[in-house]
């Protein structure tokens, strides 16, 4: 029997003011239930809201070592359920198991990255033009902050976002995804297990869109972490614009890869198609578009269409399975509308692309990984984001022609480049719309310890990840001392 969980409110498990709750489907197996969540509504925001509030005085005069502690334990916790954690991912979000075992050991690594920051948390002392003045800064937190993370990493994000903020001092209320909620209820046991105050952490769920609503519009908050659709995020910015409040918006990408003539060719074909069809292309840095130079561009198609034929999709409990189901139906018909415009409009799709059938098929989500060609740039299938495993392929003549048309989106997550042309590369790097740039590497890896986000529609406000964060969840005060 699926277990339920309630709402993490001031340190307990509570039931939802609606006494309602929606199921966690498998997405390899759709009528399979993982676990049932809280259908929670504005009255649970508020109450998370008003324990998160509580807890904030206490918290915040903690001194950083202190707090550092509590990720520390949390990270030791963690790393002892990991298999555990990483079997649930696997099963509420669908990606390989190898890939679910990584994100989680992410998570381990964000918490001891973090525990090991508070030193970064010092203000400096600057030289004053006054005789007998001192005059110095120090960080001070923000206060309550809303966190609402999405279904694709449903544990990295979690504590990418929270553990920095817990690190500066501030309570945190989370708003997970209802596609993916359970790993995100782990890390409330983890903090709850570590010891953290109760109050100082809590988690809220809910199918729709009131809670989520609730949270990130309540006077109470502070500081907004939002990461999702462009269309929610500027929703939220609009709705919060007179508050002047902190706010960080993480919002997708068309993240392009070059090509160049002089690349390793099997090198180059293996980082588009680990970058595109990896998790499903469930990531917002995933390879939309392969930006292939004329002299190399046969070679490359021909050898990543092959490639692409040979993936093995399937559930992502099989260790063998490396393409998995799409999250769910809703967004498996949106990718499939997507193929559908794409080959209206005269794209020609040279393999995949098909909802699969049969066997295991039947159960889940399933679409063939697709490479499109012949598609026009300022097509929807060229610039709207996909969130499927689809990749593009275009032709152009030069790096300049590449680098127009990489940067021709409203979007500028991640770009990459695949050369053995150091001068080209780097060329690539400083020219590129883009906060993540890969030189020879798949466009959907990143490293915890280093700042994450884009340029353009992909990011508003400060970078996630890496000492970044301590930016955003901290506020800064000059104190000048007089004698």
């Amino acid at each position: 029997m699926a277990k339920t969980y309630g709402n993490f409110i001031n340190g307990e498990w509570t039931t939802s003011a609606t006494k309602k709750t929606f199921a966690n489907y498998n997405p390899a197996r759709n009528t399979e239930v993982v676990s049932e969540f809280q259908d929670s509504n504005a009255v649970d925001g508020s109450a998370a809201l008003a324990a998160a509030e509580a807890a904030l005085s206490a918290w915040s005069k903690l001194l950083p070592p202190k707090r550092a502690d509590f990720l520390r334990k949390a990270a030791d916790i963690l790393a002892r359920r990991r298999d555990e954690a990483a079997d649930i991912l696997t099963r509420e979000e669908g990606k390989n198991i190898g890939e679910a075992r990584g994100e989680i050991d992410r998570s381990v690594g964000l918490l001891r990255f973090y525990a090991g920051q508070w030193l970064g948390l010092s203000g400096e002392t600057i030289p004053s033009f006054m005789d007998g003045r001192f005059l110095y800064t120090l960080r001070a937190p923000l206060g309550v902050v809303a966190l609402v993370s999405p279904w694709n990493f449903p544990s990295a994000i979690p504590v990418w976002k929270s553990a920095p903020a817990l690190l500066c001092g501030n309570t945190v209320v989370l708003k997970p995804s209802p596609l993916a909620p359970q790993s995100a209820a782990i890390i409330a046991e983890v903090y709850a297990e570590a010891g953290i105050p109760a109050g100082v952490f809590n988690l809220v769920t809910g199918a729709g869109n009131e809670i989520g609503e609730a949270v990130v519009s309540d006077q109470r908050v502070r500081g907004i972490s939002f990461t999702g659709s462009r269309e929610t995020g500027k929703a939220i910015m609009r709705k919060n614009a007179d508050r002047l409040i902190r706010i960080a918006l993480e919002m997708g990408g068309k993240n392009p890869m070059v090509i160049m003539p002089d690349a390793d060719m099997t090198r180059a074909v293996e980082d588009t198609v680990t970058g595109a069809f990896w998790a499903a292309g469930h990531k917002c840095t995933a390879t939309s578009r392969a930006i292939v130079l004329e002299k190399c561009y046969d070679e490359f198609v021909e050898k990543v269409v092959a490639r692409t034929k040979g993936l093995r999709v399937g559930d992502g409990m099989d260790p063998k399975t490396e393409i998995c189901p799409v999250i769910d139906d809703k967004q498996c018909k949106k990718i499939e509308a997507c193929i559908a415009q794409a080959k209206s409009d005269g794209a020609k799709c040279l393999v995949g692309g098909e909802r699969l059938s049969g066997g295991i098929y039947d159960h889940g989500c399933y679409i063939s990984p697709a490479v499109f060609t012949d598609f026009k740039l300022d097509s929807k299938f060229a610039q709207d984001e996909i969130f499927g495993p689809v990749l593009g392929v275009i032709k152009v003549k030069d790096l300049d022609e590449a680098i127009a048309v990489a940067n021709k989106t409203e979007y500028g997550l991640a770009s990459g480049i695949c050369t053995r042309d150091i001068k080209a590369g780097l060329e690539f790097a400083r020219r590129s719309d883009a906060g993540m740039i890969h030189v020879n590497s798949p466009t959907a890896g990143v490293e915890l310890q280093a700042p994450f986000g884009g340029c353009k529609d992909s990011t508003s406000g400060s970078r996630e990840m890496g000492t970044s964060a301590l930016d955003f969840y901290s506020q800064t005060k000059t104190i000048y001392v007089d004698a």
